[in-house]
């Protein structure tokens, strides 16, 4: 069981990670995203326009809600009692935030450790190899980290310092325009969206709903996204508060942090615990307003 602090230290380690992100987008403010760039030519189209006004007549009268990383709509965890977690890992994108942990995928696929990985419009852009063999891979599931790595508002809401989309048109932009750049890849529509920081509004989870995903934070912050991070902190921070339905959140898209490491000191341990590992879609998943007895969102 997560107590209150752990959650509020956790978030302040992810925190660490989205300014440093933040801080190495800024350098390279002068260059156009090709993300956007390419979601303007192939698939800002006139058929999308229309769709997307109607949802904005739809939600008109939408209300921001409360803002956070486990604010009612978010799904948090596995809804089950068996020793059964999923790990999660997040490609964000941009400049320094776009490069390829293969030794951790490849350690997945040794281990045959099926995975949900959370990919944005600009990590496709920078990695269309390798986003073509992960999606070809039956061991992972792709799903939405949204398409230029916002956290999705509709008020323009700010977590870490990175500005949130400012209103419900480009909410809706966020989700759906990344949502379909994978699906043209792939020819699998993603289920699940995990807005960039984890922090989302309450409306958003509906935008995201009506648009076929589920909103996804995460209840165990393995602690990866600060660099430098030892390995054997990693593994304490998943082994200390793992428990039956922990959706587990990492990252793969830096190839010098220690992903790879903290796994191979971890997994074993978890198989001994009796832990088996599974995909997000392959589950019913829980909502934070469920949880929120239990120490989280409090």
């Amino acid at each position: 069981m997560h107590s209150i602090f752990s959650i509020l230290l956790s978030s302040l380690v992810f925190g660490y990670f989205c300014l440093h992100s933040l801080n190495n987008e800024a350098l390279k403010m002068q260059h156009k995203s090709t993300a956007i760039e390419e979601t303007r030519q192939n698939i800002y189209t006139p058929t999308y326009l229309d769709f997307k006004n109607k949802l904005l007549i739809e939600f008109r009268d939408l209300k921001p809600g409360k803002f956070g990383e486990f604010v009612d709509g978010v799904y948090v965890s596995l809804d089950c009692t068996e020793k059964i977690i999923a790990f999660t890992f997040d490609a964000c994108g941009g400049y320094g935030s776009s490069g390829f942990n293969n030794e951790l995928i490849e350690y997945l696929k040794k281990e045959k450790i099926p995975a949900t990985l959370f990919i944005t419009g600009k990590w496709i852009d920078a990695n269309g190899k390798a986003f073509s063999q992960l999606a070809s891979d039956s061991l992972f599931e792709i799903e939405n980290h949204g398409l230029t790595h916002k956290p999705c508002t509709i008020d323009g809401k700010s977590a870490y310092g990175i500005a949130g989309t400012s209103n419900i048109g480009e909410a809706i932009d966020e989700i759906e325009l990344n949502a379909l750049k994978i699906e043209k890849h792939t020819g699998r529509r993603p289920k699940f969206m995990r807005s960039a920081t984890a922090y989302t509004d309450e409306a958003c989870t509906k935008i995201a709903q009506r648009l076929g995903m589920k909103m996804v934070a995460y209840s165990l912050l393995s602690g990866d996204a600060i660099p430098d991070t030892p390995s054997e902190i990693i593994c304490n921070n998943i082994l200390t508060n793992v428990k039956p339905g922990s959706i587990i959140i990492m990252h793969f898209n830096h190839p010098k942090w220690q992903e790879k490491q903290a796994l191979e000191l971890a997994i074993p341990k978890l198989r001994k615990m009796g832990y088996r590992f599974v995909k997000l879609e392959n589950c019913k998943l829980k909502q934070s307003q469920l949880l929120s007895k239990n120490g989280i969102n409090q």
